[in-house]
């Protein structure tokens, strides 16, 4: 697939700022985020919603016509592209309710709160889980045809959402301890999966020429397929990528989106200078920020439709 600069920034910075926003939302139905007081978590999560916000914005710049992004709101019960808008419209009241409660409780949770709290909760992943699925629903696309997508999904917005927290904390001048060992966890997990699904993609799948004609016996051989290879389905479904850059690209992602920032936080949680301090913390997301978007570009880029057979490749 064509990887469009707009949805790579979308996926990346929205998943970050929902994982920011449910992180934040979640542990203050725990209790409070540790190490941080009312301030503090108000501004992480208005810090997520912002994000959020300018990654759903830059998707629209994808559209072909963003006057008509509107219809998208009325296909829930068949579009997971629709229940990604309808979910996402819906999580800006819970989580303005919430901030306001937030705000002039000074923290408390009622029963109320609490309420709104879960409806925020669940509408952040189930706003990201729906952006995984609109993939992982097209089964014209073998490589996105998994639930390892949507599982890849929640668990990278989590931790880039765990490693902005930390930063947020280590910024209140606050303990990262706990927010720290979170990203930890959810680093070592998200990249677990990463990797099992780039085995996964490895693997000889989909469909072939044989297949689509039921022909068993023989190799079949396209042609001519009648179409000039300049077509919009050829370039936008036929995107292909240098095997050495993807190898390359394959390695950037490990390095700045999972070693370097997991390094950096282990530096971080072992050092108490305040000025160092800072610098780690606000270095790990910028690095893990070029590591997803390479991640991202990567999981457009090894994608192949169906319509690829029609141009004589063999193995989608």
């Amino acid at each position: 697939m064509h990887p469009a600069l707009s949805v790579i920034f979308f996926t990346v910075v929205s998943g970050a700022g929902f994982g920011l926003v449910i992180l934040s939302v979640g542990l203050g139905l725990l209790g409070g985020v540790p190490g941080l007081g009312v301030s503090g978590t108000l501004t992480s999560i208005v810090t997520g919603v912002v994000l959020a916000t300018a990654g759903l914005l830059a998707s629209t710049l994808h559209l072909a016509n963003p006057k008509n992004a509107w219809r998208a709101f009325f296909r829930f019960r068949t579009s997971w592209l629709s229940r990604e808008a309808v979910f996402s419209v819906l999580f800006y009241p819970c989580v303005a309710l919430y901030l306001l409660g937030l705000w002039s409780t000074g923290g408390a949770h009622g029963a109320g709160m609490t309420l709104v709290g879960v409806l925020v909760l669940l509408l952040a992943l189930a706003t990201v889980f729906a952006t995984g699925m609109i993939y992982a629903s097209l089964r014209t696309i073998p490589q996105w045809n998994s639930p390892l997508v949507p599982t890849n999904y929640l668990l990278l917005s989590l931790a880039s959402g765990a490693v902005l927290l930390t930063g947020v904390t280590v910024a209140f001048g606050e303990s990262p301890a706990v927010a720290g060992r979170l990203a930890l966890v959810l680093l070592i997990t998200a990249g677990l999966a990463k990797a099992v699904y780039f085995f996964w993609i490895g693997k000889p799948q989909g469909p072939t020429i044989n297949t689509a004609v039921g022909a068993t016996r023989a190799r079949i051989k396209l042609l001519e397929s009648g179409q000039s290879s300049d077509s919009f389905l050829n370039r936008e479904f036929s995107y292909e990528a240098a095997a050495a850059r993807i190898n390359q690209l394959r390695i950037v992602v490990y390095v700045c989106g999972f070693i370097l920032p997991f390094l950096l936080l282990v530096a971080l949680l072992r050092t108490d200078a305040t000025p160092l301090s800072l610098t780690l913390a606000l270095s790990a997301p910028a690095l893990l920020g070029i590591g997803l978007l390479a991640e991202r570009w990567l999981f457009f880029a090894e994608a192949r439709h169906v319509v690829n057979l029609f141009y004589g490749r063999q193995q989608c």
